[in-house]
């Protein structure tokens, strides 16, 4: 059920250890690096609610969730062929979108599908078993440039604007990886009827089945306000001519009040049956499990997205003393965070089997917690650490934090939403994770120009006071635990 997973971990470790070399490569600043890294999260945002709106009416042949795992790890396979060829900047930034779009349309049905197949006990267990899963993936995926440049003497370095062949044959074999993974998932798997579904879960009901729809006025009301805010944000932006990466937020602001109005005229002229409104109408009455959970996921996906864009300029400048790409201790300095990147992904695999453990003895809010203070020590002891080797050392409670935010978050949630909704609400939980996304997009590049005077490094520090506070937001969650 889980192994697919592994391979659509092939394409997002790629994709995390080295985008932003391959940026830098073909050209971009350290202040650019953000705003290109925005169409990861902003495509997620789109594409996961409505992957998971028309999965959860979705059945054939193949299956509910199946038939989308193999379209996503098809298209994600071919993206990862292309993404290392992209020739200058504005290609391989677009080459993101399409890659990361791609790996979105396989990701998203699986977490459903651990909610659609096991029951409430065995869910703690099913998301950790994809958190080991991911962990292997991203192990190897992580490594591959490094092992290539130095077992097999692929070249990891190459003239201006010219990616590396080592960074190359890893997105080749990471597509393969990837689609061959999948395609075993589809292959080996069956999935229960609707009909079963609604047999096992006919004694329960989740807040989201009884709670009552926004009316058309009151999404007419909200959204307004909602435009108008962004609007206003966005002169004051432009009129003083502060960082345009801000603009990402504005115009978000301004873009989720114009989904309201237009939800408020399709309810007003009746036109409801459609993936707008019911995804709108699902996001406002969510349960209130779900709305705790978003802080808790606030704070970590912030900390995260700061270790995937600035690891590589931040080790690269601080600890190999080269901002240059085109320099061997710089490349060296890569290779290295690509290694950095395996080993969380090793501790990640190996927390996997010991979360289920801590969950039945302390409950999932208290291991979320431990988890997380592991994850915000190792990110903060990156500023201060001299000597790369013991970088390692800190990668491992990142790994830890890392195998329970993909784990343990899921299962609280899937405990409290029906199984009609369950892709949809897990589309919609995308949003708690691409929000501070974007928002780390906005205001990243800006903090760390302007507070930190270009200093990377302090970009890691920031990201593992956010896990910290991520970690603690879980106490305050009210659910009823099943362990």
């Amino acid at each position: 059920m889980c192994f697919g997973f592994m391979g659509i971990q092939f394409g997002f470790a790629l994709q995390n250890a080295n985008v932003s070399r391959i940026f830098q490569t073909l050209g971009a600043s350290i202040d650019d690096i953000p705003i290109l890294w925005v169409a990861a999260p902003l495509t997620g945002l789109l594409v996961q609610p409505i992957i998971g709106y028309m999965s959860d009416r979705t059945w054939n042949s193949m299956g509910r969730r199946r038939p989308y795992f193999l379209v996503g790890a098809f298209l994600s396979s071919i993206a990862l062929f292309i993404m290392p060829n992209s020739p200058v900047l504005w290609i391989a930034a677009g080459m993101l979108w399409i890659m990361d779009a791609s790996i979105n349309i396989a990701m998203e049905p699986f977490r459903a599908f651990v909610g659609d197949m096991l029951p409430e006990k065995q869910r703690t267990t099913g998301f950790a078993m994809q958190s080991f899963f991911i962990g292997v993936g991203s192990v190897v995926a992580s490594a591959l440039p490094w092992m290539l440049a130095n077992w097999f003497d692929v070249s990891n370095a190459a003239g201006e604007g010219v990616i590396p062949d080592s960074v190359k044959y890893s997105f080749y074999a990471g597509g393969a990886g990837l689609f061959l993974a999948v395609l075993w998932t589809i292959i080996k798997t069956k999935e229960y009827s609707p009909e079963e579904l609604s047999a096992f879960a006919s004694l329960a009901q989740s807040e989201s089945d009884t709670a009552p729809a926004s009316t058309p006025k009151n999404y007419l009301k909200g959204g307004a306000l909602w435009v108008i805010t962004g609007l206003l944000s966005t002169h004051l932006v432009i009129s003083n001519a502060l960082d345009k990466q801000l603009l990402i937020l504005t115009l978000g602001i301004a873009g989720f009040g114009i989904i309201q109005i237009i939800t408020s005229t399709l309810k007003t002229n009746n036109k409801v049956d459609n993936a707008l409104v019911h995804i709108v109408d699902d996001l406002f009455q969510m349960p209130k499990s779900m709305k705790q959970l978003a802080v808790v996921q606030f704070f970590s996906w912030f900390a995260l997205f700061s270790m995937w864009i600035y690891t590589t300029p931040a080790v690269t400048s601080f600890h190999f003393g080269s901002s240059d790409p085109t320099t061997a201790a710089y490349n060296t300095g890569a290779d290295w965070v690509g290694l950095m990147f395996a080993m969380y992904n090793v501790f990640a695999a190996v927390a996997a089997f010991f979360i289920p453990k801590f969950v039945n003895k302390v409950g999932r809010r208290k291991t979320h917690l431990i988890n997380m203070i592991l994850g915000g020590l190792g990110l903060t002891s990156i500023m201060f650490i001299k000597d790369p080797d013991y970088l390692l050392i800190s990668m491992a409670g990142v790994g830890f934090a890392w195998a329970s935010i993909l784990s343990i978050p899921y299962a609280l949630l899937a405990s409290s939403i029906s199984f009609k909704k369950m892709g949809t609400y897990m589309g919609i939980f995308n949003f708690f994770i691409v929000i501070p996304q974007l928002l780390a997009a906005s205001v990243l590049g800006l903090l760390v120009r302007v507070l930190f005077n270009g200093e990377a490094i302090y970009a890691m520090l920031l990201g593992g006071i956010f896990m910290l506070l991520g970690g603690l937001s879980t106490l305050f969650i009210k659910t009823d635990e099943v362990k």
